[in-house]
């Protein structure tokens, strides 16, 4: 469920980058989350309505703030760098979520983290130089991902923070009509009204009908559902295919290429990511083994 969700998101950059010349940033991102917290909000109505309170709709609507920030922020990169780039670059939020967390909630970073950061940096060195060290090429879509990626790490963060003793079905859909809101409000005033004769085109409503059905409702679900039965660690690891399949859908269906500079570089952001995700839990649990077997030794000699 992991992987398949992992897959859908990164699809999801493929078919985001070949609609956000039909529909402007801010006017995509507001229908994607508007019309899937509506979908999401009838199909569990019962339990949203179990829920709900003036809390959660606070927090929930905090929340949004961040996401509809990361995800316009994500979508207008589109416009000037290629899904490839993209999709790696949002990946390196994991190693920006313990710095954030140490912002919010006091929890301080470790040594992975601070290395995870120096691989992930490094690793967007080399995408900027994916033409040849004799040319940089960090523009403006590069630059708007990376703190895209940010925005989401914050999100990530507060989430963490916000949902303790709250229904997360219930902050989730809060979010998304609020992010909805939020982004079609922001596009009538930055971009004005769009050309909605274009929703009426097959190949535009397919990938609006994509991002809002599969990208968001589908995958959230794939993804609550394999976190709760998978631990951690894995699970990171799981979805940060996301960035691999991203990859290799802007490969297949939009002719994008990978240059050797471009390929290190993601090597490094994937390097980065699994030392952010996966080493800190791996010590925790053989700290724990160990401090089992010490208790099991000294419950025997005595």
């Amino acid at each position: 469920m992991l992987v398949l969700a992992a897959a859908i998101w990164g699809l999801g950059t493929v078919v985001v980058k070949d609609t956000v010349d039909a529909l402007p940033p801010f006017w995509l991102v507001g229908i994607r989350f508007f019309f899937s917290g509506i979908i999401l909000l009838i199909v569990c109505f019962n339990v949203i309505r179990a829920h709900i309170d003036r809390e959660s709709l606070v927090a929930g609507s905090f929340l949004g703030i961040f996401l509809v920030a990361s995800y316009a922020c994500n979508t207008a990169g589109l416009t000037d760098t290629t899904a490839a780039k993209s999709s790696f670059l949002t990946s390196i939020y994991c190693a920006f979520v313990p710095f954030f967390a140490w912002a919010v909630s006091r929890i301080r970073p470790t040594r992975y983290n601070i290395a995870a950061v120096v691989l992930c940096v490094a690793g967007v060195g080399f995408v900027s130089f994916s033409d040849g060290f004799e040319t940089m090429s960090l523009g403006f879509g590069e630059i708007i991902t990376i703190v895209s990626a940010a925005f989401l790490a914050l999100h990530i963060a507060f989430t963490a923070k916000l949902s303790d003793g709250r229904d997360a079905l219930t902050l989730t859909v809060v979010q998304f009509i609020v992010s909805g809101v939020l982004g079609c409000a922001a596009g009538l005033f930055i971009e004005g009204m769009p050309d909605w004769s274009v929703l009426g085109e097959p190949g535009v409503f397919a990938n609006v009908a994509y991002i809002v059905v599969f990208a968001s409702c589908i995958a959230l679900s794939l993804q609550n559902v394999g976190v709760a039965h998978v631990a951690p660690a894995p699970a990171a690891l799981f979805l940060a295919t996301e960035s691999v399949f991203g990859v290799v859908f802007s490969v297949i269906f939009l002719g994008e290429t990978v240059t050797a500079l471009m390929a290190v570089g993601f090597v490094l952001i994937g390097a980065g990511i699994v030392v952010s995700e996966a080493l800190p839990l791996k010590k925790q649990r053989l700290d724990a083994n160990q401090v089992a077997e010490e208790e099991m030794r000294a419950s025997e000699e005595g």
